[in-house]
């Protein structure tokens, strides 16, 4: 009887091991095929629509102002003709993401240091850091061409206007957010103020500092296109074939322009993400995927 139990005893074991293995496997396989069945079902849902509203809702005269998706597809995204400047286009406005955002970075991680490192020093520079989120950026574009051009330079200045904000105030959220418990630890190891910044501020700030590098990705792409609408001087970006196309009514260039930069958007903000995960890894609720 002894025996038969102990027997059966590592059986059971296995047996429960194996199942709770098999149901881990289904509930993986169950939220991969939600988190891409999900997103494939609303892009079909918004296909749909957009076949009901060129073909229902506008009268024929008026369709070339939404084209149906096939004919943006056949006559300008599979058209080489038509695809290539928007290619070259989009390279020079990745280019000015490239500079807007590796300056907005640096510029953003500065600013909100100096923040915390003296209260006089926060009073003095965010109201500054306020105004330069909250102002219109179309208002100043007159000024911005004014003194600084019509080219690149105005362009990449956009870039960092737009951009910046989200850095400054989650690396100075960041840096305050340090528990007071290891400062003190700090404070009896005697630590230096450069030692506190890079040893203990900045690694603990880190999950706060690269969702606000995150959102400045997006935000970066915006104020490149931006640029490229009002600042045309030089190689055309793929914001100034945006308003080439707009200017010409041809929608479905318009159309497939806005696709690619939207990808692009996409994909930069994709990137960052990854970039975070990586960083952050999993002893942070920001570094898992959302």
């Amino acid at each position: 009887m002894t025996l038969s139990l102990a027997v059966r005893m590592p059986r059971i074991r296995t047996d429960r091991a194996e199942g709770r293995r098999s149901s881990s496997v289904a509930r993986a396989s169950k939220s991969a095929s939600s988190s891409i069945g999900v997103p494939i079902a609303s892009f079909g849902v918004a296909i749909l629509a957009w076949y009901v509203v060129t073909y229902a809702v506008l009268a024929p005269e008026r369709r070339f102002l939404l084209p149906a998706p096939h004919r943006v597809l056949t006559g300008s995204l599979a058209d080489w003709s038509h695809l290539r400047p928007m290619l070259e286009a989009l390279a020079v406005t990745a280019r000015v993401t490239a500079f807007g955002f590796v300056i907005a970075v640096l510029f953003g991680l500065a600013v909100g240091i100096l923040m915390n490192q003296a209260r006089w020093i926060e009073r003095a520079v965010y109201p500054y850091a306020v105004v330069l989120q909250v102002i219109p950026i179309l208002a100043i574009v007159p000024l911005i061409g004014l003194w600084f051009g019509y080219g690149m330079v105005a362009r990449i200045i956009v870039c960092v206007m737009i951009a910046a904000f989200p850095i400054i105030t989650n690396t100075h959220f960041g840096l305050r957010s340090v528990d007071r418990g290891l400062h003190e630890l700090f404070t009896l190891g005697r630590a230096s103020r450069w030692e506190r910044l890079t040893k203990l501020e900045l690694r603990a700030a880190l999950p706060a500092i690269m969702t606000g590098i995150r959102t400045a990705a997006g935000l970066v792409v915006v104020g490149a296109i931006i640029g490229d609408m009002f600042f045309a001087k030089g190689q055309p970006g793929i914001g100034t074939l945006l308003d080439v196309y707009r200017s010409r009514l041809q929608s479905e260039d318009l159309i497939a322009a806005i696709v690619i930069a939207s990808a692009f958007g996409i994909a930069v903000f994709s990137l960052f993400g990854v970039l975070s995960r990586a960083l952050v890894g999993k002893w942070h609720a920001s570094g898992s995927p959302s």
